[in-house]
């Protein structure tokens, strides 16, 4: 179907010289050379293509026209005198009998130029996102993220995975994160959520029956935007199999995810199938994070024991986590805005030493490790010219410190960093329990769903004891593709009496499992299968596979990163009207 064109702007080639055409686009350019001669570019989804304009009728339809108009060329091919070898239809060009304006920008100057959108502030670039799209760079990552979708719509349907849509408007539900709220008009006081996940209904979906499901389920969180994460909405590939095991849904995600990584990657080393497995606790200790990024060779090494007693305050009786780097030549302003950008992103302060052309330590805390030397030589690998940069703390604190020492310092020091790879593993043996930083009670720590390693036996073995309950895994995972988590699941629980003992350890009783999971609940009750499932973040791995480092940049619409939409201006008030129907007040401050 060609519409009102023959071809479009990256069709034509040499071998359609002569012939008669029309193709229609945006005014992208316009280069007058004499009174009636002049060079246009007329761009349409698929590329672009020149016009010579050569005659007075031609060039007065054109000269009127601001940039960004849309048009439509009839004329002839012909081939171009001065080639451009770097775009497509670059051998020819078209000599127009009749130019036809489609539709006129009646705007002299634009909000930024089409071809470098990328530069200009980001909220223009949101609040005439329509204009950015047009750019063809920002462009091509929507284009990706359709074909990537397409692509495992695919690769799940042809493992028996039926898409299901779930619904949009349900119940709240504590899930981790603020849920966005719709007011209910025919049930006063009372109000719908948007779902922070499919969790519960695709759940539901294995009790009744289906074996497997997914669907590129929108999901709903009133968060604060980060670099790699949307404030309000996002998608993901979700998941869920029934009678399944972790090793199941694992193997599932391989074979459906690695060669999405193979076929659209910008980076084309990929880590092999199967992914190596981490557990939780071996990820903190060695790489201080739960998202390791294993493109960086550095590793952390606990120094606790090597340092007791050496004199130094941080460092008595606390935890003290160390990453070394050999063959440093950085001066002492380099590792002063180390230790500053390690304190802003922590709130912990870091410390250091180096080893001197004698094998000595000195700088930073030196004087007091001196009597400490021979031990974390031993313990380090040191040698001159190394290099140590050191946490201190509670255990956690120290470990999250170092992870992030080890990622500046694999990123700014040379030879450890592998950039042009997607490293991807498994995190698996997430607890179960932690203490809440902000509550200071215990709470779940990764999904409330999640099946604890053990079941029953474990939790009756640890109740009333919370340095047991804090030691209980989850059967859980994580994958984890260049420091970022890109997906995340369980193996489910789906015994109603082990979830509710599970819910009683964090202070939530029988009734309470029942008010807040009431269909779950009783779903079970009824004989539910053992299911696991996961959910991939599909804006999250697009932005991977383009190598954006903002996920705003892969998203067609996305909102700023106040949660706003400058485009529509949401949010917006209301008239009182409107909030009179759904039974809804404001009260000023």
């Amino acid at each position: 179907m060609k519409q009102s064109r023959t071809h479009n702007c990256g069709e034509l080639r040499l071998s359609d010289a002569g012939k008669n055409v029309t193709i229609v686009g945006w005014l992208e350019n316009v280069r007058e050379v004499g009174s009636n001669f002049a060079f246009c570019v007329i761009r349409d989804f698929y590329g672009t293509t020149q016009v010579v304009i050569e005659n007075e009728a031609m060039m007065s339809v054109v000269k009127p026209l601001n940039k960004e108009s849309t048009i439509s060329v009839t004329g002839t091919v012909r081939e171009r005198e001065s080639k451009n070898t770097k775009i497509p239809t670059g051998e020819i060009e078209v000599v127009p009998t009749e130019i036809k304006v489609l539709g006129k920008c009646v705007h002299n100057q634009l909000p930024f130029e089409i071809n470098k959108s990328k530069a200009a502030d980001e909220n223009t670039r949101l609040k005439y996102r329509y204009l950015d799209l047009r750019n063809p760079e920002v462009k091509s990552n929507i284009v990706l993220r359709c074909q990537v979708v397409a692509e495992l719509r695919r690769l799940m349907t042809e493992k028996g995975f039926l898409e299901i849509t779930t619904p949009i408007l349900t119940a709240s539900s504590p899930e981790g994160a603020r849920d966005y709220l719709v007011p209910a008009r025919n049930h006063p006081g009372k109000f719908y959520a948007l779902p922070q996940a499919p969790q519960q209904f695709k759940q539901l979906l294995m009790t009744s029956g289906f074996d497997k499901y997914f669907q590129i389920a929108p999901c709903f969180r009133d968060e604060d935007a980060r670099a790699d994460r949307t404030p309000g909405e996002f998608y993901q590939l979700d998941m869920e199999m029934a009678f399944a095991t972790q090793e199941d849904v694992l193997t599932v995600l391989e074979e459906v995810l690695y060669p999405v990584y193979e076929k659209f990657g910008k980076y084309k080393r990929i880590s092999p199938a199967p992914w190596r497995h981490i557990p939780f606790n071996e990820a903190m200790e060695r790489y201080g994070s739960d998202k390791p990024d294993l493109r960086i060779d550095l590793e952390i090494s606990d120094i606790t024991a090597e340092v007791q007693g050496c004199g130094f305050g941080p460092f008595e009786g606390a935890t003290v986590k160390a990453v070394a780097v050999h063959n440093f030549d950085q001066g002492r302003k380099w590792i002063d805005k180390l230790l500053a950008d390690v304190e802003v992103q922590t709130g912990n302060k870091a410390c250091w030493v180096k080893v001197d052309e004698n094998g000595q330590l000195t700088g930073g805390v030196s004087k007091f490790l001196q009597d400490c030397a021979p031990a974390l030589t031993e313990k380090l690998g040191l040698k001159p010219g190394s290099f140590v940069c050191m946490a201190a703390g509670k255990k956690t604190a120290a470990q999250k410190t170092a992870g992030v020492i080890r990622t500046m310092l694999g990123k700014r020091v040379p030879g450890h960093f592998d950039e042009e790879q997607y490293a991807l593993c498994w995190i698996v043996d997430f607890p179960m329990y932690e203490i809440g930083e902000e509550s200071g009670a215990l709470e779940f720590c990764h999904n409330p769903f999640s099946m604890p390693q053990g079941g029953m036996e474990a939790l009756l073995e640890a109740e009333g004891n919370t340095e047991k309950l804090l030691a209980i895994n989850a059967n859980q995972y994580d994958l984890v593709c260049n420091g970022y988590e890109c997906a995340s699941g369980a193996v489910r629980n789906h015994d109603p009496e082990i979830m509710v003992k599970a819910f009683q350890m964090v202070g939530l009783g029988e009734e309470d499992v029942k008010a807040k999971f009431p269909a779950m609940y009783n779903a079970f009750t009824y004989g539910a299968p053992p299911h696991a499932g996961a959910a991939p973040g599909v804006d999250r791995l697009i932005m991977m596979l383009t190598g954006e480092e903002n996920i705003r940049e892969v998203i067609t619409f996305p909102m700023n990163k106040s949660a706003q939409d400058l485009m529509m201006g949401a949010p917006t008030a209301v008239d009182k009207s409107q909030l009179d129907t759904v039974h809804i007040a404001l009260v000023e401050e």
